[in-house]
């Protein structure tokens, strides 16, 4: 199996507080990879070591096969949580943007999302609503030819026919395209359906991973097992 990110006995603390404790794990690529846990478990901060943001107190991380940091940042497409554009742009103007700033954007395919994921091209983002910008903020990212796609919480305080087409639209680049997705999101009822893999999070450790089908036929559906996580459980 292809690893897009490994770890081995990562720990990343801010002051006193520890957000990752001796994390070790293999990533598969070529998948939509669900990453659960309740807040403060530890996801975002997995992510931000991803990217290069933050560096790890201790042990290993490679991704892509290289150390995180700007030198592969390009391969990578991120959406982070509360991600907002300049309201100056319009969606035609965010795309020439893509094009000219982010590596392997594909102005067609963002064109071709955005007709299908009903969003206005001359309409200016700060006359967008939430749902609208999200899909919006989604498309930028899939528009990428890059192997891997990290989403931080695509789905917070988005309305439901939002949420179904940013689903809709992930399966379909999904089955359409040779790349990994990351998934970080508490809307786990609508989006478990995605999940090829899951890594279950809590206080800053891995405490369960797997193939998402086995793990719901051992255990479940995955709202019932991060609902035990959440209350002490480990799954088990």
């Amino acid at each position: 199996m292809d690893v897009v990110v490994r770890c081995q006995d990562v720990k990343k603390t801010f002051g006193t507080r520890t957000a990752l404790q001796d994390i070790t794990v293999k990533i598969p690529s070529h998948q939509v990879v669900g990453i659960l846990g309740p807040n403060g478990s530890g996801k975002s901060s997995l992510f931000r070591l991803i990217l290069g943001l933050n560096q790890p107190d201790s042990g290993e991380i490679s991704v892509l096969g290289r150390k995180p940091g700007w030198n592969n940042n390009h391969q990578i497409a991120y959406l982070p949580d509360r991600a907002r554009w300049y309201g100056d742009h319009t969606v035609e103007g965010a795309f020439q943007w893509g094009m000219d700033l982010l590596p392997g954007f594909d102005a067609s395919k963002a064109n071709e999302l955005a007709d299908w994921m009903e969003i206005d091209k001359k309409m200016r983002v700060d006359g967008m609503s939430k749902g609208q910008e999200a899909r919006l903020m989604l498309i930028m990212c899939l528009a990428r030819n890059v192997p891997l796609i990290v989403l931080d919480e695509p789905f917070t305080g988005i309305d439901t026919p939002s949420r179904e087409r940013i689903i809709d639209a992930l399966i379909d680049r999904v089955t359409e395209r040779e790349q990994t997705i990351l998934i970080s999101t508490h809307e786990i009822y609508e989006a478990e359906g995605l999940f090829d893999s899951v890594f279950f999070m809590n206080e800053g450790r891995v405490e369960l991973s797997g193939p998402a089908e086995e793990l719901r036929a051992k255990h479940g559906s995955m709202v019932e097992l991060v609902g035990k996580m959440s209350h002490g459980g480990r799954g088990r």
